[in-house]
């Protein structure tokens, strides 16, 4: 008989409501055999004691929703952000506080390398930090004019590049392309805004960045998930499932070794050009879903319809940009996005849409609408993600369409400010990412972290949701906070269901996968400002333990 370890812990909060805490979790091979409390799980068969995590407290482990396998790569490039960071080895960077602080990084890793010619790459940079400080061509070049410099801004929707960049791909005053930003003069100023006009430069990052992947990015992808405690994540936008070879690429990485589970989105849609038609890709999807296993899954699509709200790149309504910027830009337009939305939907996939602005968010609703009224089709969980500045009125509009919606939070911590004194203003500031709405709507949501948009860690979006909290300290929409619960909720079970995981995933039951994170503290015995530094120890993905790269706080320190 195969043994059942039972693991006792300070506390173990369950997110099933029929048995909320408990003493321990009992594991028999990869999956929960039961929870209770200890006398009663030594009573089944075959039961040990394995008390190494006596003193931590347990949890599911923690469902990432939205995240990159990328951010595993951008590593290999310059790190220029404004706060500090860690890497997935447990290295902290410290941020670039200022214009000539990102110019002093950049020119330090100039320094360490060889070749004259080879590209200087960056990322993490965002402007909005720096109202009337630009830095493209013309900042650039003061670190080279001559080596090509490629600085990615930390949204992915933007990057800057010098002089050389330009000459070198012959971007000029004549050149069409929407997204190449020009001076007065009408000549490029090394500014180049969504993926078309990014796209042009590509060859040099190629390799390199947010949608690129290799073996060694997607290890270093899932050791973040380590040291945050997510046991759940998604590639959502691999550019390499329509090539048997980026298939291999997944299959060969994420093995019964790998610390975590992989749930990879098709980019179907406004990325630029496919390599496959819609109903190709459709059907390559339906036929990958074949070679599923318990840490990979394949069958799931990414759409995208606009770009950043701190990029002024995202569609808004009225009354639009609060000093009068001019609309954002569509990924695809309306009548593509309708044609993908409904290829991918009568495929029987599962299809989530980035959707910042609202206007987005009406062009996703409108499309599921007319989608389901000709092709009905229940329990679909189509999902708005980011659903930023999603209105009352959409909310209800998901939950009478059975959507779902994935609240970036962690946007108000990150550009909270921003948003309230530059983007959109402090009225439509404090509706953005709305999760009580939502929930009060009863619209099923989760927390995700874009990273490496923002860092990976749903411990920091928990807090982010529940204390709205900005840089500057200031509440951003006090009413739109959600309890400690709903949000612990929301980044277990409820990224689950978004997955459609829910069964296997996101609570500690029996017969689920024994997935679990490993905490020193208790996220609902610290205050809400101390959640998102709670120390985590490890995880355990299907029994197997994983521990963490990143050190433990000082003794001590605050939590």
């Amino acid at each position: 008989m195969e043994p059942t370890t039972v693991y006792p812990a300070r506390t173990v909060r369950t997110m099933d409501p029929a048995r909320p805490v408990v003493e321990a979790v009992a594991v028999r091979g990869d999956r929960i055999r039961a929870v209770g409390g200890v006398a009663e799980l030594l009573s089944y068969p075959g039961a040990e004691l394995d008390e190494r995590y006596a003193d931590a407290v347990l949890l599911p482990g923690f469902v990432e929703a939205h995240s990159h396998a990328g951010s595993g790569n951008v590593w290999a490039s310059t790190y220029v952000g404004l706060v500090d960071r860690t890497d997935p080895d447990g290295r902290r960077w410290p941020g670039c506080r200022t214009i000539d602080e990102v110019l002093d990084r950049l020119r330090e890793a100039q320094a360490e390398l060889d070749a004259p010619d080879a590209p200087l790459l960056a990322w993490g940079l965002d402007p909005i930090y720096f109202p009337g400080q630009p830095l493209a061509a013309a900042e650039l070049d003061r670190v080279s004019a001559t080596r090509p410099i490629h600085v990615s801004h930390t949204s992915g929707h933007v990057c800057a590049v010098n002089s050389a960049v330009l000459d070198r791909f012959g971007i000029d005053a004549a050149t069409p392309v929407p997204g190449v930003v020009k001076d007065d003069a009408g000549r490029p100023t090394g500014e180049l805004r969504e993926f078309a006009a990014m796209g042009l430069v590509g060859e040099l990052t190629a390799g390199s960045g947010l949608l690129t992947i290799d073996a060694r990015a997607l290890r270093r992808f899932g050791q973040d998930g380590v040291n945050t405690g997510t046991t759940t994540l998604t590639d959502l936008g691999s550019l390499i499932l329509m090539d048997d070879d980026g298939v291999a690429l997944y299959r060969s990485s994420v093995d019964d070794d790998f610390p975590a589970r992989l749930n990879v989105f098709h980019f179907g849609a406004g990325v630029g050009p496919v390599s496959r038609s819609l109903p190709e890709a459709a059907q390559r999807l339906v036929r990958l879903r074949e070679l599923n296993t318990e840490r990979l899954r394949f069958g799931n699509v990414k759409l995208m319809l606009d770009g950043s709200i701190q990029g002024f790149t995202a569609r808004l309504l009225e009354p639009g940009y609060l000093n009068g910027e001019p609309n954002g830009i569509w990924a695809v337009s309306p009548e593509e996005f309708r044609e993908a939305f409904e290829t991918f939907h009568r495929a029987g996939l599962l299809i989530h849409v980035h959707c910042n602005g609202d206007q987005t968010t009406q062009l996703f609703l409108d499309t599921l609408e007319a989608v389901l009224v000709a092709h009905p089709r229940p329990d679909h969980r189509h999902t708005c993600t980011h659903s930023q500045l999603s209105t009352a009125a959409q909310y209800r509009r998901m939950a009478a369409l059975g959507a779902c919606a994935n609240v970036f939070a962690n946007h108000i911590w990150a550009w909270g400010d921003q948003h309230m004194d530059l983007t959109v203003g402090p009225d439509r500031a404090a509706r953005m990412n709305a999760a009580a709405t939502a929930l009060r709507l009863g619209v099923p949501i989760s927390l995700h972290s874009d990273t490496p948009v923002t860092p990976l860690g749903p411990l920091h979006s928990v807090k982010h949701a529940v204390t709205r909290l900005t840089v500057s300290g200031r509440v951003m929409g006090e009413h739109e906070r959600i309890g400690v619960q709903e949000a612990l909720e929301a980044v277990t079970v409820g990224g689950a269901y978004l997955l459609k995981m829910d069964h296997e995933v996101g609570s500690l039951e029996a017969g689920k996968f024994a997935d679990l994170a490993v905490l020193a503290e208790d996220p609902l015995a610290v205050a809400p400002e101390e959640i998102g530094d709670i120390h985590v120890l490890g995880t355990v993905v299907g029994g197997r333990h994983h521990a963490t790269r990143v050190p433990a706080p000082p003794a001590g320190a605050a939590p």
